[in-house]
């Protein structure tokens, strides 16, 4: 019991960081440090880009000398440190410095987060599903206080919002954590450093990675520019992050029912039936640019992101070998949730500029090709 209520105390402090940080921090460096929505876009990119290199690297590297708690631990406390640098700091150049440094450490919370969590899923029984729902809980509660906040201090809320939620994060990292994840990385001469090599060998794996990468990266738009959208339509802060909070509410209700809802179904149709999701979602969004429009795309965050979630980590609980899960998760967060979203954002920040439409449709250029892949693939590795 106490695993469950520690794993699930720490989702909500990690995402409900992650729930300022990735869809508020471009609109905060646009109207809080003056930047256009393209050079913002530029810094987030790079950001994400040092952020895959981080997840690939830096993360596993860390998880081979030092147990997961600890690893944890220094993660936080970095990340309260480097978010303080942003407080004097106005020039591009300084901006883009502190941004791709932060990017370089604080976002290796997630694959953290979710290796425990999977360690205490094969070594603890503890059930993922109710566990991650309190992240989204986290998520969920971050937006509602910064659309409240802004509402009355302007967007400079942003920043503080995230400083505390840091700091909370911190201290939750320092409760005394689960026997498992206080164990010294143990393994036999060379095998550790293999894990990757492993996995690259790995035909199955490196499918379901591949089918992640391009359906997690079309959530770019989405995470960057969602709130500067919706700020364009007129909507006032408060409102929008009630509207933001449709999406996580959906992703709540998914996770807490995941385990039961999708028991007996193929990781190949849960990617199919994400893919489908994902391709409806942003086209809806280009087609009928209107606040209500918006709103009805946001019941599809369970299916573009939720139910593709779900699907990788299945994938590596039921396939994968637990000393070969930390580099699976630092793969996933590097390749899928970094790197992708990187170019995406890029991309995506050039077509706002355009219309706004644009940047949500240019979405579907890894959306379709997800399905396809999957559609050709599921036969011949029965994932």
């Amino acid at each position: 019991m106490y695993n469950q209520k520690w794993l699930s105390l720490n989702f909500f402090a990690f995402f409900f960081t992650w729930g300022v940080f990735l869809p508020y921090w471009t609109g905060w460096l646009t109207n809080e440090k003056g930047l256009s929505v393209a050079a913002a876009s530029l810094i987030m990119g790079a950001g994400m880009i040092a952020r895959s290199l981080s997840t690939l690297v830096f993360f596993p590297l860390m998880t081979r000398k030092l147990p997961l708690s600890r690893t944890m631990q220094l993660l936080a406390i970095a990340s309260v440190a480097l978010l303080a640098l942003y407080i004097p700091a106005n020039s591009y150049a300084i901006l883009f410095i502190i941004t791709v440094s932060f990017s370089f450490i604080y976002p290796n919370m997630m694959p953290a987060m979710e290796s425990s969590a999977t360690v205490l899923m094969q070594k603890e029984r503890v059930h993922y599903g109710k566990s991650r729902a309190y992240g989204s809980i986290g998520y969920t509660i971050a937006l509602l206080m910064v659309g409240t906040a802004t509402e009355f201090w302007q967007d400079n809320a942003i920043f503080w919002v995230m400083f505390a939620g840091l700091g909370f994060m911190a201290i939750t990292q320092s409760i005394a954590s689960p026997p498992s994840l206080n164990a010294k990385p143990q393994s036999k001469k060379g095998e550790a450093n293999g894990a990757v090599r492993h996995l690259l060998k790995s035909q199955g794996f490196l499918t379901v990675l591949l089918v992640s990468l391009l359906l997690q990266g079309t959530h770019a738009a989405y995470y960057n520019y969602g709130f500067i959208y919706l700020q364009d339509l007129g909507v006032s802060s408060f409102s929008i992050g009630l509207i933001l909070n449709v999406a996580i509410l959906l992703e709540i209700l998914f996770f807490a029912k995941a385990d039961t809802w999708f028991e007996k179904w193929p990781v190949s149709s849960m990617f199919l039936l994400a893919g489908i999701g994902s391709t409806l979602r942003w086209i809806l969004i280009f087609l009928f640019p209107s606040v209500w429009v918006f709103i009805f795309s946001q019941l599809l965050h369970a299916l573009s992101f939720g139910v593709a979630h779900f699907a990788f980590i299945r994938y590596i609980f039921k396939q994968l070998d637990p000393l070969h899960i930390p580099s699976a998760q630092g793969m996933y967060a590097a390749l899928a949730m970094s790197l992708s979203v990187a170019l995406l954002t890029i991309l995506g920040g050039f077509l706002y500029e355009i219309s706004p439409g644009l940047a949500f449709l240019g979405m579907t250029v890894f959306s379709v090709p997800a399905v396809l892949l999957v559609m050709l693939t599921k036969k011949r590795f029965s994932y």
